[in-house]
């Protein structure tokens, strides 16, 4: 059975897609590809069908990540296929629990720094698109940092599914 994880931003060319693609080549570099589905919306639909701000991309493909993107907006019916939904900041923590239909829903919601054990109390990845390319970098270190612990919580899933 397949588990889905989905990242969510504002507007979905900046963090969530930065999140997504570093993901995504964990999840590659773990041999889960069959396993795992990765990707990402934005709270907002702002810039639907466009593609990741070209700071994004070009910070992701300096350092090997894939930046192919189309940014969508998280409708409240994908909940019931999704196995995680991973807020990048408390605002986006918030506005996705209040658009999940069920309280089971809103218990798949989590932040993404949740899973870096150096992030401490500070657990919002800041939001770089009205900052300069060092915003970008930081968000990124931010991103591979959680994405660690990140894989091995779903890879401790994915062993309990088949236990």
């Amino acid at each position: 059975m397949t588990y889905r994880v989905c990242f969510v931003c504002t507007g979905n060319i900046c963090r969530s897609p930065m999140a997504e693609s570093v993901f995504r080549a964990r999840v590659a570099e773990a041999g889960l590809e069959d396993l795992v589905v990765v990707d990402s919306a934005g709270t907002g639909g702002w810039h639907e069908g466009e593609p990741a701000d070209p700071r994004t991309v070009s910070v992701l493909e300096e350092h090997g990540y894939d930046s192919e993107h189309t940014a969508r907006q998280f409708l409240p019916s994908w909940f019931s296929r999704l196995d995680l939904v991973i807020a990048l900041d408390t605002g986006h923590l918030r506005a996705l629990r209040r658009l999940a239909p069920t309280e089971e829903d809103a218990r798949k919601v989590r932040l993404l720094r949740s899973y870096d054990p150096a992030a401490g109390s500070d657990l919002d990845v800041p939001d770089p698109y009205y900052g300069g390319r060092d915003g970008f970098e930081e968000c990124l270190e931010m991103v591979e940092a959680a994405s660690t612990g990140l894989l091995a919580a779903v890879q401790d899933e994915l062993e309990g599914r088949a236990a």
